[in-house]
C-alpha cells in the first residue's frame, strides 16, 4: 500500500491527471466553439443559395433551421460533457486538498453526475439558445421577407 504522500499535488501521477482532465475540458470547449462555426458556415451557404433561388416563396431559407436545431444539440451535448468533466476535475481536486485521494481516484476520465440532466440544462443554457436562436431568427426572418 503507497504512503500517504504518495498521492500529494507534487506526485507526478496527480500532476499527469490533472493535465488530461484539463486537456479532455479544453477539447469540448473546442468542439463546441466549432459547432457555432460549422451552424454559422453552414446556415450562410444555404441562406446564399436560398437568396438565389428564383422560386419567389423563399422556402428554402428555412432549411438553414436544420443546422441551427441539430448543432445546437450537439453544442448543449458538448458543453453537457463540459459540465460533467469539470464537476469531476472540481471532485478530483477537493479529494486531493483534503488529503482523500485513492489510487482508485487516478486516471479514472469521466463525466460525474448524470449526463441526462447536464444535457438539459445545456439546452437551456444561455449561450445556447443566444446563439442558435439568433440563428433561427435570422433564416425565419428571411423567409418571411422572402414570401412576400
Amino acid at each position: 500500500m503507497p504512503n500517504a504522500n504518495a498521492f500529494g499535488a507534487e506526485s507526478p501521477a496527480v500532476r499527469a491527471h490533472i493535465g488530461v482532465m484539463q486537456e479532455v475540458i479544453q477539447r469540448m470547449t473546442e468542439n463546441s466553439r466549432s459547432c457555432k462555426l460549422w451552424c454559422v458556415t453552414i446556415a450562410a451557404a444555404v441562406l446564399v443559395f436560398a437568396g438565389r433561388i428564383d422560386s419567389g416563396d423563399g422556402g428554402y431559407a428555412l432549411i438553414a433551421l436544420l443546422p441551427a436545431v441539430a448543432l445546437g444539440a450537439l453544442d448543449a451535448y458538448y458543453l453537457a460533457l463540459e459540465r460533467g468533466f469539470r464537476a469531476s476535475y472540481d471532485a478530483f481536486l477537493g479529494k486531493l486538498q483534503a488529503g482523500e485521494l485513492e489510487l482508485s481516484d487516478l486516471y479514472a476520465v469521466i463525466p460525474a453526475g448524470s449526463a441526462r440532466s447536464w444535457f438539459l440544462g445545456c439546452l437551456g443554457s444561455f449561450s445556447v439558445w443566444l446563439f442558435y436562436g439568433a440563428v433561427a431568427v435570422i433564416a425565419i426572418a428571411l423567409w418571411a421577407l422572402a414570401a412576400r
